[in-house]
């Protein structure tokens, strides 16, 4: 029996969801560009549950039923104010919130895929306002109720800050929604099947993605590149700050890629809306800090920016809190977990890998006298 480590490069199942071919990211053979350019993430989310792309009947129908159903019951709202969340990251909040959402779920035990179908959508839903109830009541303030005429991303940027955002601003979250809504078997989605392969309901495989996507080696790297670029402070310090880092052995956040060789397709969509969001607050720093830095590794180590790095720039100048980025890139994600999670229930096999045994064998038993 061979292994090899991180089943990196194993083929573990089949899927017409998203793919990842010549280092371009297609999600169901749409090209990540032409959506980034052209699509609403509601759009997205219908094109990875249903495999095409809706009409505009069928993408009123959905961003309307998302605006509908955002509200989350008030035992959730009650349940974060029993908390001190000041010391609470995000990220457990939201993995221990949406498995309460399921006691809620009058369908959570009912496997139909039209049944599913419902459930996904209202998850969808009340994510957004899991996260932005949460942010608002750890700084002392009342959630805010969606207006039902919004998109999803115009909804969650008005229940977070309490103010109707900019079309810029909507422009730049959408992109990053539809940039982060799926990227084929990554760790946390392959979680999300394994946990359903079982038969276990959607909710629980949800809660499983982001138990998986809350470690640090997977979700988490936009929030470091900001941690970093605060760090540096000023462009001129960008360079030097490097350097040093280097020569610490210490990893660039927010470069390469353990999947594209040649570049993420993803990273320049978020760069351009780096720019002009910079630009729009009056902080153009934070991107001339960027490419600064995005060349010197490019020209120093080959890699190329990933589609985190530029995010970082992005969220800051939205004025999103630093510890929310990965559950934002949570709720985007989201959207590709249910995709699987319906497509593993619609030819559901349980997965069950073999482990190669490399431990002791035929050990003689000792009485614990003789121990």
């Amino acid at each position: 029996m061979s292994t090899t480590k991180g089943l990196e490069g194993v083929i573990a199942t089949e899927s017409s969801i998203s793919s990842i071919i010549d280092d371009q990211l297609t999600y169901v053979g749409y090209e990540i560009d032409d959506l980034a350019a052209h699509s609403s993430f509601e759009e997205v989310v219908y094109l990875l549950w249903h495999k095409q792309l809706p009409t505009k009947l069928e993408l009123d129908k959905i961003k309307n039923d998302l605006a509908s159903n955002m509200e989350i019951p008030h035992e959730i709202i009650q349940h974060f104010k029993m908390y001190d969340l000041s010391s609470i990251h995000p990220m457990a909040a939201l993995r221990t919130a949406v498995s309460l959402l399921g006691l809620y779920d009058p369908e959570v035990d009912k496997m139909e895929h039209d049944a599913n179908l419902r459930k996904a959508l209202r998850l969808q839903a009340k994510i957004a306002m899991v996260i932005t109830a949460f942010a608002r009541i750890r700084e002392g303030k009342e959630p805010i109720k969606p207006k039902k005429h919004f998109g999803y991303a115009a909804n969650f940027l008005y229940m977070l800050t309490g103010k109707e955002p900019e079309a810029l601003e909507i422009e730049a979250f959408n992109k990053a929604l539809v940039l982060h809504a799926d990227h084929e078997l990554n760790a946390s989605t392959f979680t999300a099947r394994v946990c359903v392969a079982t038969l276990s309901d959607l909710y629980s495989g949800v809660t499983a993605a982001i138990g998986a996507l809350k470690g640090p080696l997977h979700g988490g790297a936009n929030e470091q590149v900001m941690q970093m670029l605060t760090e540096i402070g000023e462009v001129d310090n960008a360079i030097p700050y490097i350097k040093e880092k280097l020569r610490n052995k210490e990893k660039i956040m927010g470069m390469g890629h353990r999947v594209y060789r040649t570049g993420d397709p993803r990273a320049k969509h978020l760069k351009e809306m780096s720019k002009q969001l910079t630009k729009n607050t009056g902080q153009p720093k934070w991107y001339e800090m960027s490419l600064k830095i995005e060349k010197y590794i490019k020209d120093e180590k080959g890699l190329p920016a990933n589609v985190d790095f530029y995010s970082a720039s992005v969220y800051h100048s939205l004025g999103i809190a630093h510890d929310l980025f990965t559950p934002i890139f949570a709720m985007s994600r989201t959207s590709g977990w249910l995709a699987h999670i319906l497509e593993q229930y619609e030819n559901n096999r349980l997965i069950r890998p073999r482990a190669e045994y490399v431990g002791p064998i035929r050990q003689p038993f000792v009485q614990v006298e003789e121990r």
